[in-house]
């Protein structure tokens, strides 16, 4: 082989090695995913020597209540689902009904592109629970519902034991709230929209009256529909390094083989 044709072989190497990792540090580097919230403890093992830690995060409680159709809700009935969730109440004289308008907007907007015209999406989920449940009836919530025209497939008003409502609220997902006991303006509730995760995990806060948080929900919602579930193995985890280099190593030998070839034919 002459001198040229050895420089051709390793340039054909080098060149889509240096590519490959020159991506792979800034798509490492990339920070897209949502942050995990709330550690509920970390644990540390021992494996052929070295020490590794493995972080737990607080799952959201489970609930039992009902949703504007009647139907008993559980996080039984959102297995596998990412959920966006806020705290409203029917009667409310101020920020509900723009965050119920925001709501739509960005349940509508969060589209299944497999089927034209599918305005739903089987991995989201969105739940708003009443803060005021002794008034908040299940028609109480239809009402509200047909109001905004509300998706029953996709998204649920749910009221139950008001000590469920507010320790989910304040205990679980870290958000202030105030009983006004029957007087409209006495309550008061958070603006934000919850991201929870598959796992139960709080992703991110975004203010449901911001049109720049919104934003940022959305694009966070379609990064969590394309993150892997860390409990599942894969048989190539670890190991796209050595693929790569293997597969350049095949063509590269290929490209020599065939170069060896001609010049054996021409001879």
């Amino acid at each position: 082989m002459n001198i040229k044709a050895l420089y051709a072989v390793m340039l054909a190497l080098l060149l889509p090695l240096i590519g490959y990792f020159i991506v792979k540090r800034y798509s490492d580097n990339a920070t897209v995913m949502p942050p995990h919230y709330y550690v509920d403890s970390v644990i540390a093992t021992t494996k052929n020597g070295k020490q590794y830690t493995d972080t737990v995060w607080h799952k959201v409680a489970d609930f039992s209540m009902v949703n504007q159709l009647g139907k008993p809700v559980t996080w039984d009935s959102l297995r596998g689902k990412i959920v966006v969730a806020d705290f409203f109440f029917t009667h409310c004289p101020t920020i509900c009904v723009p965050m119920a308008k925001n709501m739509k907007r960005l349940q509508e907007s969060i589209t299944n592109a497999q089927r034209t015209g599918d305005t739903t999406n089987p991995y989201i989920q969105f739940l708003s629970f009443s803060i005021d449940p002794e008034r908040d009836s299940v028609p109480r919530l239809k009402y509200w519902a047909d109001r905004f025209q509300i998706n029953p497939e996709k998204w649920w008003l749910l009221t139950g034991n008001k000590k469920e409502v507010y320790d989910l609220a304040l205990k679980e997902m870290k958000l202030g709230m105030i009983d006004g006991e029957g007087v409209d303006t006495n309550y008061a509730h958070s603006d934000k929209f919850v991201l929870i995760d598959s796992s139960r995990v709080i992703r991110g806060y975004y203010s449901g009256l911001d049109s720049t948080e919104l934003a940022d929900l959305s694009k966070d919602i379609v990064w969590l529909t394309m993150e892997k579930n860390p409990k599942a193995k894969n048989f190539l985890a670890g190991q796209w390094q050595l693929i790569v280099v293997s597969l350049l190593l095949v063509i590269v030998g290929a490209g020599i083989f065939l170069f060896l070839f001609r010049e054996k034919q021409s001879r």
